[in-house]
């Protein structure tokens, strides 16, 4: 269960001391020696729990493997295979293992796996006609002992470089939980490193990108930090502090994301983040803890040190008013940033801050039309009609529509709804009404965004609909062009003999590919997809005899275009 941002007191929480003493914020204990370390390797990360990654938080460690792959991967505990994955993405070739003492463990970016699972996964391949395959085992259908070889470190699907993604999820509530709570530790005597901090004007007004702000650079080592121009800030109203952080540990030069941040208002915390566990239908939700709008503009990760009201996710166990501070009483206060890696090591900002009499609060004026954080919200003005499901804005929003040309090609206006440095959560509905000249081609139509392309679309009622996750400027295409397959080694009349695999690529003009479909002599075959190159490959096996042999593949895009490629071969 999602637990809301401040829902804890931080009475509530335990105070965990590791070797050297130092405290360590968690909700609740966890099994130490219960798991062991998934490689032989000397434990060493490239990739921390809770890091922040573009939309997502990080949901495990990744353990390097010297840049190759291949290394064999073990069970982190005894228990049962309860599940196997393949993803042309995300994790590639995973495993995940269920243990009775009520955690699940999970491996990925495979290279190969046992070769029991392995046909599990290819007759389960060949059985629903798909490369790629999600699917649940019976219990104990494959036991495990501790330490067993279940596959090999390997580099697949949106992989940055060979390394085994490891995680320990929570069986019950699905949960992912930072490995390092479990005794799961990375060698690390280096504390966190701060680079800024910043300071948010919100006086009451809902966070967006025309909120004021101030940058301040800070200077500092071995975990003491100031700032670059030391000064006592001047501050009234209400006030949110953010801070640009990263960690690294002894075994690598990765720069990794922080453990937990405290911030104190003279000696009292009134803010807590920590990455200690969340559920996976939340992560998004780091497009609230970040300044969105500057990461957007200029790829700069700064964390926010309040919470806005529409984010709910459980690393945010404890906070006075959301971690915004109302200076008003003309006193000096004590300011201070507390930082830790799992580890314990700890870095420090302190500030000192002359507080003013708080004026009375600008009035909102709403420019364009109120959206409510927590309510479901409409937009309609006959060409675009828009709906907000309540719970995918994480704050008020003064939301804007205006009409742009129409671009060349296009069977729309192109329309601009509200802004792309407003983050969504999930999705919202969005239809646009095409011009009449579309005709019978309504069913081939796509809404696009100008920035990242099709969204996809469907024709409902004198409408395209679609289903967006951002904002930004919207216009409607039609898609009548079909994929394209290039043959990478292979032609009519190739002999294959002695040849490993049969490669090719497909791609799309606009849609994007919805299937692609191979047979040889008439029978399905399994197409292998790298991620990387985006090369398909039928690797042959002994089903194919010498002889002569027809290879077919059909290519369809998301608005059933369709191309045939046919070509006969020797083997």
């Amino acid at each position: 269960m999602i637990r809301k941002a401040g829902a804890l007191l931080l009475g509530c929480l335990c105070l965990v001391l590791n070797s050297r003493g130092q405290g360590r914020i968690q909700s609740k204990e966890y099994p130490a020696g219960a798991f062991q370390y998934p490689l032989d390797l000397p434990p060493s990360t490239a990739g921390s729990f809770g890091e922040l990654r573009p939309n997502h938080f990080h949901s495990g460690l990744d353990f390097r493997t010297n840049q190759r792959t291949g290394y064999p991967v073990h069970a982190a505990m005894y228990g049962y295979v309860s599940r196997l994955r393949v993803q042309v993405g995300g994790f590639g070739n995973a495993v995940y293992l269920t243990h009775p003492n009520g955690y699940t463990t999970v491996y990925a970016h495979l290279d190969h796996l046992l070769p029991e699972l392995a046909a599990a996964v290819r007759n389960y391949q060949y059985q629903h006609q798909s490369f790629e395959v999600d699917f649940k085992l019976q219990p104990f259908q494959f036991p495990v002992t501790k330490g067993q070889t279940i596959a090999w470190s390997g580099n697949t699907g949106a992989s940055g470089g060979p390394h085994l993604h490891f995680e320990i999820r929570d069986s019950l509530t699905e949960e992912t939980i930072n490995p390092q709570l479990f005794g799961l530790t990375i060698p690390d005597q280096v504390p966190p490193s701060i680079s800024s901090i910043a300071v948010y004007h919100l006086n009451g007004h809902p966070f967006s990108e025309t909120t004021p702000r101030q940058f301040m650079a800070v200077t500092g080592a071995a975990g003491n930090y100031r700032l670059s121009n030391p000064q006592t800030l001047s501050l009234s109203g209400d006030i949110g502090f953010g801070i640009t952080a990263i960690d690294m540990n002894s075994t690598s030069a990765n720069r990794n994301g922080i453990y937990s941040l405290e911030l104190k208002l003279d000696g009292r915390t009134v803010y807590t983040f920590d990455v200690e566990r969340f559920a996976f239908d939340q992560t998004h939700a780091i497009n609230a803890y970040i300044d969105y709008p500057q990461f957007v503009l200029a790829r700069r990760w700064i964390q926010k040190c309040f919470i806005l009201p529409g984010s709910q996710i459980t690393l945010y166990p404890q906070s006075e008013n959301r971690g915004i501070i109302s200076f008003k009483d003309t006193l000096l206060h004590d300011v201070e940033y507390l930082l830790k890696d799992a580890a314990g090591n700890t870095s420090s900002l302190k500030l000192k801050v002359q507080s003013g009499i708080q004026k009375d609060r600008p009035v909102v004026n709403t420019t364009g039309t109120l959206f409510r954080y927590n309510q479901r919200n409409e937009f309609n003005n006959g060409p675009v009609k828009m709906v907000i499901p309540a719970g995918n804005l994480y704050d008020d929003l003064d939301f804007k529509y205006s009409l742009l040309p129409q671009k060349v090609g296009a069977y729309s206006a192109t329309h601009r709804i509200h802004n792309r440095l407003t983050p969504i959560h999930d999705h919202y509905d969005l239809w646009i009404k095409p011009d009449a000249s579309i005709g019978q081609l309504a069913n081939k139509a796509v809404i696009v965004n100008a920035v990242s392309g099709s969204v996809g679309g469907i024709y409902q009622d004198g409408y395209i609909k679609a289903r967006p996750a951002t904002f930004g400027d919207f216009f409607i295409r039609i898609d009548t062009v079909a994929p394209v397959i290039t043959p990478l080694n292979i032609h009519d009349g190739s002999n294959m003999a002695g040849i490993r695999s049969i490669n090719l690529k497909v791609s799309d003009n606009l849609s994007g590919i919805k299937s692609c479909r191979a047979t040889i002599d008439g029978q399905w075959v399994l197409l292998q997809q790298d991620y990387r190159t985006r090369i398909l490959k039928f690797i042959f096996d002994d089903t194919i005899k010498p002889g002569k042999h027809t290879l077919e593949v059909t290519a369809t895009d998301q608005k059933d275009n369709i191309t045939h490629y046919k070509a006969d071969f020797n083997r």
